[in-house]
């Protein structure tokens, strides 16, 4: 099929090479436009070889914006040259006209299909083919077209179609498997100017080899349209207005295939790296080849090792808990061993007693992983951080859950199968040491099962079951979809968070479990309570520091913005002794949503900054309530636009807030994020609303390098005036100040709606940064790759509108968006290429499903490369 294909082609470029001259007699004289970005000005020559390419051999382009700008007013003057050079000629139709570009960057542009469409080739489209047509015998209507071939855009598969039937000259809306296998040909052709001239096809609706403006205008609103770009659909006209004005500089009303290359093949890439660098990427590819040994014993070694290096934190605190537990039941067991019961229960006593001591200790300590303030001083005010891994808090409580699920197991079954049945059992003289525990030998199963211990027991186990069963993501986070309609009522967030405050009622009968337990008279043996008391009080304080706290502090709100993507933003006052690091978080509370639950929420203000800021996203019952709340008292405005309501509180003109809901904040509390500053080089990544965060921490930056350099200034100043300077900042103070030099901030969201939540932010980030210490990258995930012929056009448009403007078409903002997911293994590469023998922090929160792949690269670039990826991610 590529050798008809290509034979195809160059027929087709024989015939069009007979009819190429201008009808002026200048035959055999053709107009090559050359681009190079390396020099200061362009030119455009004649050249007597028709099979020349437009843009000449070796396009070089370096990814700037100073060479986007160069770009702009280059790609202008010689399109006006271009339409000097044929406005003799203007009036006379012109003849179809072969291109053909020598750019290796070109194969890769102007794709019709791609890994996103999942179609492997001809056989897979055929049985499509055969699958659909077996009810229209054996032909292909238009509307299905799209879907035989794996174009999941409908209005843009139609469009293809039509420019393809146009151009074998087919009128109907039918076409047969011959027909479609001509068509799939033309569109898989690797001869860049023949998908080009599909491109132009697509456009030019009345085939007259012109674009007019109405033209242009249809294709940017199908480009727009298949990649959900719903601002650059409304906004078409302004758009084709604009190329038309570049690619149309003496108004002729339209414009060629010629002009359209041009601007095609002027977006800026990385193809020109020094020599350096290309050696060195390519030693880090080699050395991330995967390279198995044979053998055994060497892989298992280079497992064992990395584990290790990877994990010591979480491995010391595991082995230290477990050696206590075990510690625990073996002294338990053996004392029990020595004593009468042992000769009427025998082994059972031994294990449920030795069971019950883990149960004291996992009881207890279950508490300590959510005392938040005691965890968030321990890692900001100590060095504790170094040796224990605090950002794993929440892991360790779900580990301790299990323990104590497990040990409640052991426990019970021990009791209820083993020890009860063999003191019913057992004769008089052995059960008559027993007698001081238990009384008068029991008769049945029955008394023991309405005895204080059992009763508290299995009221305890059945309240933990619960809890315990609404606690795991599949109820948390109604991941259940099959589950009946009244049992999806009792399953979600608020059931989470209702049923998780019956520990009040399960540590009451513990201490009740306790004081009754058998086998034990004397009080200070029965230490149930003295394991308990220390993380009872210590958590009960926390919560009613807590509550307190909330109370007291008074939280005004200062601005009410609503923002596409179903986003509320608020901006609180401040309090006086709230002091936070950027990466933290706060829990917040609204009482006309809920007048129990607290919800944590990323700061997105700056230390720096005099007030709190937060960003809502409504994923859940109590998110969704509070933004209908703030929706309805902003004014009314289209669903994807922004609304604000702005008042100053302090002044007293608060009149817009008086009748906003309450809100009470406490904390802040630490996070894995809040570490950035001990890194110098950090890679930040946010995934949709899980860029909050890191917003925060690019702000913090940009305000400590202000910080810094006045500093600097000032002692500069000082020197040259003969000023007396300050002290050297002391060894602590360094410890202290951030270390971080460099910073990669890769945000990716779906809906571009979405870039208004931190538009305002990434462009003051952007100014700002003078020393260009922040690299920021910006993704749009709904729109197709970029060499996708769907993203052809918007990528055109966005350079040029960049270049005239400084704005970025997609996103809004100066930063220009990238199309797609983001290519991690490359941007990992890149940062192990420019930051060799250093520890690069990795600072992620986003979707759970993500952090894997995350993880990995981490480990694998810290593995096979000098350069350490230190992976956080966030937990609530």
């Amino acid at each position: 099929m590529q050798t008809l294909g290509s034979e195809n082609a160059t027929r087709h470029r024989r015939q069009s090479s007979a009819s190429i001259g201008y009808e002026d007699g200048h035959d055999k004289e053709y107009g090559e436009i050359t681009v190079d970005t390396n020099k200061e000005s362009n030119s455009l020559k004649p050249c007597e070889d028709p099979e020349k390419s437009l843009l000449g051999q070796g396009l070089s382009r370096k990814n700037s914006i100073s060479v986007l700008k160069r770009l702009a007013s280059t790609v202008s003057s010689e399109l006006r040259r271009v339409a000097s050079s044929v406005s003799s000629t203007s009036e006379i139709k012109p003849p179809r006209r072969p291109l053909k570009s020598s750019t290796e960057l070109a194969l890769k542009g102007l794709k019709f299909i791609t890994k996103t469409d999942c179609v492997t080739g001809w056989p897979r489209v055929e049985k499509t083919f055969d699958d659909i047509t077996k009810e229209t015998n054996g032909l292909l209507i238009r509307p299905k077209f799209g879907d035989c071939i794996g174009i999941k855009s409908t209005g843009f598969a139609l469009a293809l179609f039509d420019a393809l039937a146009r151009r074998r000259n087919i009128t109907g809306d039918v076409i047969n498997k011959d027909q479609l296998q001509r068509f799939w040909e033309q569109i898989n052709d690797q001869d860049f100017d023949s998908r080009l001239r599909i491109f132009f096809d697509m456009a030019d609706t009345d085939s007259d080899g012109r674009l007019t403006e109405n033209e242009v205008l249809k294709i940017i609103t199908l480009s727009a349209s298949a990649n959900n770009l719903d601002k650059i659909r409304d906004k078409a006209d302004e758009y084709a207005a604009l190329i038309m004005k570049e690619l149309d500089p003496y108004e002729y009303g339209y414009i060629r295939i010629e002009a359209l290359q041009v601007l095609l093949l002027q977006g800026p890439t990385e193809a020109n790296r020094d020599d350096n660098s290309k050696a060195v990427s390519e030693l880090i590819s080699q050395q991330l080849k995967v390279s198995q040994s044979r053998n055994l014993g060497k892989r298992l070694y280079s497992g064992v090792k990395y584990f290790v290096l990877d994990n010591w934190k979480r491995l010391w605190v595991m082995a230290l808990w477990i050696a206590v537990m075990a510690g625990l039941f073996t002294w338990k067991a053996v004392e029990y061993r020595k004593r009468p019961a042992y000769q009427v229960m025998g082994a059972c006593v031994c294990i449920a007693k030795g069971a019950g001591e883990t149960l004291k200790l996992n009881m207890a300590m279950v508490l300590l992983p959510v005392c938040r303030n005691t965890i968030t001083w321990l890692r900001t005010k100590t060095k504790l951080n170094v040796v224990v891994p605090f950002d794993d808090n929440l892991n360790f409580h779900k580990v301790i859950a299990i323990a104590i699920s497990i040990g409640v197991v052991i426990h019970a079954t021990a009791h209820l199968a083993c020890d009860f049945p063999r003191l019913i059992a057992a004769d008089e003289e052995t059960y008559k040491p027993m007698e001081q525990y238990f009384g008068v030998q029991p008769k049945s199963y029955v008394q023991f099962l309405k005895s204080v211990e059992v009763v508290t027991g299995t009221v305890m186990v059945i309240l933990m079951t619960i809890t315990f069963t609404l606690a795991t993501s599949w109820f948390r986070r109604n991941k259940l979809t099959s589950l009946p309609k009244p049992l999806k009522k009792i399953t979600g967030f608020n059931s989470f968070w209702y049923t998780h405050h019956l520990f009040v009622i399960v540590y009451t009968l513990l201490v009740v479990h306790g004081y009754y337990v058998y086998l034990i008279k004397t009080w200070y043996r029965k230490t149930t309570w003295m394991y308990l008391m220390v993380p009872v009080v210590l958590y009960l304080s926390e919560r009613l520091v807590r509550s307190l706290r909330s109370r007291i502090e008074a939280v005004k709100i200062l601005k009410v913005s609503v923002l596409p993507g179903d986003l509320l933003s608020l901006q609180l006052s401040r309090p006086n002794n709230f002091r936070y690091e950027s990466g933290q978080y706060m829990y917040l509370k609204c009482s006309e949503v809920s007048l129990l639950e607290w919800h944590p929420f990323s700061i997105t203000s700056a230390p720096g900054d005099e007030y709190l800021s937060v960003h809502i996203r409504g994923l859940g019952d109590w998110t969704n309530k509070l933004r209908s709340i703030f929706s309805e008292l902003c004014a009314p405005a289209r669903p994807d636009e922004v609304r604000q309501i702005i008042g100053d509180w302090r002044n007293g003109n608060n009149s817009p807030f008086r009748c906003f809901p309450k809100i009470l904040i406490h904390g802040p509390y630490g996070a894995p994020s809040q570490d950035y500053k001990n890194f110098k080089v950090v890679l930040l990544v946010g995934l949709g609303i899980g860029a909050t965060p890191m917003i925060s921490i690019i702000k913090d930056i940009i305000n400590n390098l202000k910080v810094n350099g006045d500093e600097e200034e000032g002692r500069d100043n000082n020197r040259n005036h003969n000023v007396v300077t300050p002290p050297p900042t002391s060894p602590e103070r360094k410890n202290e100040m951030f270390q971080t030099k460099r910073a990669y901030f890769h945000w990716s969201t779906k809906e571009q709606g979405t870039f208004e939540w931190f538009k305002n932010v990434l462009d003051e980030v952007a100014e700002a940064d003078t020393k260009k210490v922040i690299k920021l990258h910006t993704y749009c995930t709904s729109m197709f790759e970029e060499g996708d012929a769907r993203t052809a056009l918007i990528t055109m448009l966005q350079s040029l509108y960049h270049a005239k403007n400084g704005r970025d078409v997609v996103s809004g903002t100066s930063i220009m968006s990238q199309f797609a997911r983001p290519k991690w293994r490359s941007i990992y590469k890149k940062i192990a290429e420019k930051h060799p023998n250093t520890r690069v922090g990795v600072f992620y929160c986003g979707l759970a499903g993500a952090v894997k792949e995350q993880q990995d690269l981490a480990k694998e670039f810290s593995h096979k490369t000098s350069t350490k990826f230190c992976f956080h991610k966030e937990n609530f």
